[in-house]
């Protein structure tokens, strides 16, 4: 005769994962505490280690929850598509505690796993579609085909001056998606639209 237990408090997850995301934004990997995200969350160490077996399992799951929706944008306008994939991409980046997470993915002491998670699920993603924009902008002739060494280039630079200007400490201008999307562009022999 079995003896069902007590069902699973989903409410519980959802505070967890938020003040873990917190924490992990603010503090870092290696100050995250388990024992304050269960204090603050409102439950148990115990009732944390039920659902994640360890921190490093806790801080995947606060990763997993940053991917991006796919959207696989591929029109007649890749110009149009790269400000567009841009100015999501700055809308994710400007969140509370976004910029702070890829801080602490950049740690040494950050474990290997939860970096490899967020390279796969938040960054990765990311860049294929950018490419996959450029690709097309290839195919159409938009831009120059025999550039296919400078299109990995071209891709790190477009994220990458997002981050070199935020660790300048010089804000991106509102425009930021636009004008960097155009630059990228014009490095890669295009002509951009008027």
């Amino acid at each position: 005769m079995s003896v069902a237990g007590r069902s699973r408090d989903t409410d519980i997850d959802t505070r967890v994962l938020r003040v873990a995301g917190r924490q992990l934004s603010r503090a870092g990997y290696d100050a995250m505490s388990l024992a304050a995200i269960a204090a603050e969350a409102g439950t148990t160490r115990q009732a944390l280690y039920r659902r994640w077996a360890t921190k490093a399992e806790l801080a995947a799951a606060v990763v997993a929850q940053l991917a991006d929706e796919e959207t696989g944008r591929s029109s007649a306008d890749p110009f149009g598509d790269l400000v567009r994939e841009l100015a999501d991409f700055q809308r994710g980046v400007s969140r509370t505690g976004r910029l702070s997470l890829v801080g602490t993915m950049l740690q040494d002491t950050t474990d290997g796993d939860v970096r490899a998670q967020y390279r796969a699920r938040v960054v990765a993603p990311r860049r294929r579609r950018i490419r996959a924009i450029l690709d097309r902008a290839a195919e159409l002739k938009m831009i120059d085909a025999d550039a296919d060494a400078d299109l990995e280039v071209a891709v790190t630079m477009t994220t990458g001056s997002w981050y070199g200007r935020a660790l300048a400490g010089d804000p991106p201008p509102a425009d930021w998606a636009a004008r960097t999307a155009a630059l990228t562009w014009r490095a890669v022999g295009g002509t951009v639209p008027s």
